[in-house]
């Protein structure tokens, strides 16, 4: 690592880019091959040998170029302690990936004294690389900026309700499926709350929201969002919570939308729902 790379925002963007573009051949490669599967909280989530391999691949790229930077990885948790910390998701659409459809990705956050300062999200199938440091927002390195049409024009992208939120909020959840049913004009559940995040900074969709996150898939997205003009709000307990961290419920929209009525509702379900202890 360079003296001065922890303050520079674009140098850990290109890191981080380097490590994710290692990772990504070995993975294409895998997808729709035959693979082993396992599963971590239930059935409904899936793990690969290959989300591990590409973890330990991602991890070694970036203490090489950052020696002594703390990981917290999906796959390995957290290790090290240091002002520089990575946010790695090796696959983050694992249950796509998995099945051979392909919106998944791999998703990296360097986050410096714990703000996010750089995120960057690989499409392999696609190979398209949306990344933000200390300047605007690109893909494949134009810049992005993001949109959002009125509510009832909108198009919502979802991993809801999954097994998770139902356990999570009961009724509740479907009730919440039938407003967003009623008050977009599309929702979609697609299993990648990073591709969602990316996508809206793209102006591809309008908006995206999801229960019980955890850092590493929201970190990179919502920065990357951010640096495109859009907006995210953050709720633990329906506190409003600004960084990323566990258990975070959320809303994210493209610049210029109004989407309050769903706002309102995910903070309400935050504040009734606790992450057990």
């Amino acid at each position: 690592m360079t003296p001065d790379m922890i303050d520079n925002p674009n140098e850990l963007a290109a890191l981080a880019e380097t490590a994710a573009r290692t990772a990504a051949p070995a993975l294409r490669a895998a997808f729709r091959s035959d693979m082993d599967i396992s599963f971590k909280r239930d059935a409904h989530d899936v793990v690969t040998e290959h989300d591990r391999e590409a973890e330990r691949v991602i991890s070694e790229v970036l203490q090489s170029g950052a020696p002594g930077s703390q990981i917290l990885g999906e796959e390995t948790g957290s290790s090290g302690e240091a002002r520089l910390r990575w946010i790695i998701d090796p696959i983050d659409g694992t249950a796509n990936f998995a099945r051979g459809l392909a919106y998944w990705c791999i998703s990296i956050a360097a986050e410096v004294d714990g703000e996010v300062v750089a995120g960057v999200v690989l499409d392999p199938m696609a190979d398209h690389l949306f990344s933000a440091g200390a300047d605007e927002a690109t893909l494949d390195g134009t810049p992005l900026r993001s949109a959002s049409a009125p509510d009832d024009r909108s198009t919502l992208l979802t991993s809801f309700p999954n097994q998770h939120d139902v356990d999570l909020l009961g009724d509740a959840a479907f009730e919440l499926l039938a407003q967003i049913t009623a008050g977009y004009q599309h929702h979609h559940s697609t299993g990648s709350g990073a591709l969602n995040l990316v996508h809206v900074a793209a102006g591809w969709s309008d908006a995206t929201m999801g229960f019980d996150t955890s850092p590493w898939d929201v970190a990179a997205g919502a920065y990357i969002l951010r640096r495109a003009g859009g907006s995210y709000a953050g709720f633990r307990e329906g506190v409003a919570v600004d960084r990323p961290q566990n258990s975070l419920d959320y809303v994210a929209m493209g610049a210029g939308g109004d989407h309050t009525a769903l706002i309102t509702r995910v903070r309400e379900l935050s504040a009734h729902w606790f992450p057990a202890a």
